[in-house]
């Protein structure tokens, strides 16, 4: 028995791999990250002055074992980092009281689903069925498309129509052809493509994900000189008939933040829902940063009034440049 116990121990303990560069997109520039290997699952370390640990593929993938984890991180292959922060993917958001560890909350946008028609039927009220239908009248077609060089064509179009987007430089403009489908290529095994066309003109697209339990909707973006077509909502239309397809309960649309997008979201039956996201501490340092309130960056220490303001100056500078 006491064999047993100890193999079994043994087992379960976890060692962190050698930090290894890998290729991705931080804010729509090309990087190079540093990530580890813990059981099998792909780790990443943030830069700056909190050194935080973090699930690579978070939205896609569980923490199977989180004290394991935490063990490994502290143990004599750790990477030094000073915070490990995971969290509870939908639809198992209830907190675990297991986990005693600090815990927050993140706020999603989430649609549950069932079918389409109820979707159609029940959960959107009729302005957007309308709009959804003026959409179809003035031509815009939806469906589904590969992901090849037509489709990167047609994105490449979007991005470089215009620099600034929602009151702020837009990450992809001025990006070319190869430098868009590489960027864009990297999860297209798991995303279904859905663009909206009008005229032979791709006006409009989306990047589904199947996050296995839920579907999620990554890159959604149009054409500024169509939106008096309405693609946005057609696209959305198109994701929840696909997600619904699939047997999906959940479409998740990123975050829930206090903007012109979640308006739109909410009109379109997304709604905002809590999800515990917990922070564990590893050195002093990290402790600190829980303690006060720099565990998120540094940009979460400026009170949200202040930060609103800022952003209506940033969006006016912008606008001004660029009229």
């Amino acid at each position: 028995m006491a064999d047993d116990a100890l193999n079994s121990k043994a087992q379960s303990t976890l060692e962190c791999g050698s930090i290894q560069l890998m290729e991705s997109v931080e804010n729509g520039v090309s990087t190079r990250i540093r990530c580890f290997d813990v059981g099998g699952q792909i780790y990443s370390l943030s830069d700056g002055p909190i050194r935080t640990v973090s699930l690579e593929d978070d939205w896609y993938e569980d923490v199977r074992d989180p004290q394991a984890v935490i063990d490994a991180l502290q143990g004599p292959n750790g990477p030094a980092a000073d915070l490990f922060t995971f969290w509870q993917r939908p639809p198992d958001i209830e907190p675990v009281h297991d986990y005693d560890y600090y815990r927050e909350i993140d706020e999603l946008a989430i649609l549950p689903l069932s079918t389409y028609e109820a979707w159609w039927s029940e959960t959107i009220k009729s302005r957007i069925r309308t709009t959804i239908r003026k959409s179809e009248k003035r031509g815009v077609e939806v469906r589904e498309v590969d992901y090849d060089d037509a489709f990167v064509e047609g994105m490449s179009g979007i991005f470089n129509e215009q620099r600034v987007r929602q009151g702020r430089p837009f990450w992809h403009f001025g990006k070319d052809f190869d430098t868009i489908k590489t960027q864009f290529s990297r999860f297209a095994y798991r995303e279904r493509m859905i663009g909206a066309y009008y005229e032979g003109e791709m006006i409009g697209f989306v990047m589904l994900g199947d996050a296995g339990r839920f579907s999620l909707l990554g890159q959604v973006l149009s054409s500024i000189h169509h939106r008096d077509k309405a693609p946005n909502n057609a696209l959305i239309a198109k994701s929840v008939e696909i997600a619904a397809e699939q047997g999906h309960e959940q479409l998740v649309y990123w975050y829930w933040s206090d903007d012109s997008l979640s308006e739109f979201k909410r009109r379109c039956g997304f709604q905002k829902v809590p999800a515990p996201r917990y922070f564990v501490p590893l050195t002093h340092k990290g402790r600190l940063a829980l303690k006060f309130g720099a565990h998120r960056g540094l940009r979460n220490l400026i009170p949200p009034n202040v930060k609103h303001r800022l952003k209506e100056l940033r969006n006016r500078w912008y606008s001004a440049r660029n009229p």
